[in-house]
């Protein structure tokens, strides 16, 4: 905000970090300090702020208010000082749980109550995205053939993904088929319609675990694949539902290797329940090839 009644503007007026210093005096050491307190914690907001920032402050030095370059600029200034926003997001949205908590945290979890509880428990069985966990309609599931088959038109990727059912996730389901009130597996009970993303997201907030999200249980599923079984990598990420990023593997590898996701989504599943009383014995993990 320019002040016309002063013969030097003022950045941001309202501000109080900022807001009565002349824009001529205008530091980097001002920007950071707004920066800073709501860099990681609220990056789109902050980030806005700093474009803004760098919009008034070259405004003014082209108007020569100021001179000796823009202190909120971010390539080759602020990028050198604040961690890129980019990497904050990621960060953020895979925050997952390490995969030797997971036991503990699965038995916790279905002992929990509530639609937005089993929806989070079959997301993690199943190894599949929020969206199309909460957006799952009973005519995708083929519970005689323990089979659930996600549409192309609801995958990232646009492709039909059959997920094989382990035992528990059949347990899931079933439980959730018992009480069908609606053509989605987990509707919001007052409209009918899909449960929100906050439908899970609030039931790890229930369970004081605001340190991990929904999405990322995914890497915890990679993580243990990856470290805990023999499983080749193109079989993990068929589980995921993720292109082979090799386009000469992708186009010979037309299969989607159910047969191999059966073993190995009973052992992942095996694994999240091994500290309840009765664990189904899967072959090893050497089988998986």
């Amino acid at each position: 905000m320019l002040d016309s009644n002063i013969s030097k503007p003022l950045v941001a007026r309202s501000t109080p970090t900022i807001g009565k210093i002349p824009v001529s005096d205008i530091e980097t050491e001002h920007v950071l300090a707004i920066l800073k307190p709501i860099w990681k914690t609220k990056t789109e907001t902050a980030t806005r702020v700093r474009t803004r920032l760098e919009a008034v402050l070259s405004y003014a030095e082209a108007h020569n208010w100021r001179s000796g370059g823009n202190p909120a600029r971010w390539r080759g200034h602020l990028s050198v000082i604040l961690p890129s926003p980019q990497k904050l997001k990621e960060l953020k949205h895979h925050s997952a749980l390490s995969y030797g908590e997971l036991p503990s945290f699965m038995s916790i979890l279905s002992n929990t109550d509530g639609m937005g509880a089993r929806a989070l428990e079959l997301t993690i069985l199943t190894a599949t995205r929020t969206k199309e966990s909460l957006g799952a309609r009973w005519e995708e599931f083929d519970l005689n053939n323990r089979v659930w088959t996600i549409p192309k038109e609801r995958m990232k990727a646009g492709v039909e993904h059959r997920v094989p059912l382990s035992d528990q996730a059949m347990k899931v389901a079933t439980k959730m088929a018992d009480q069908k009130m609606s053509d989605y597996v987990f509707p919001n009970r007052a409209s009918g319609k899909p449960m929100s993303n906050a439908g899970m997201s609030s039931v790890l907030k229930r369970l004081e675990r605001t340190d991990i999200t929904v999405h990322g249980f995914r890497s915890t599923f990679r993580d243990y694949v990856a470290e805990k079984t023999n499983t080749p990598g193109r079989t993990a990420e068929a589980a995921l539902a993720h292109k082979l990023k090799d386009a000469s593997e992708a186009a010979y590898q037309r299969g989607d290797l159910i047969e191999k996701r059966e073993i190995l989504m009973q052992t992942w599943a095996n694994y999240c329940y091994q500290t309840t009383a009765k664990v189904i014995q899967m072959p090893t993990a050497k089988t998986i090839s």
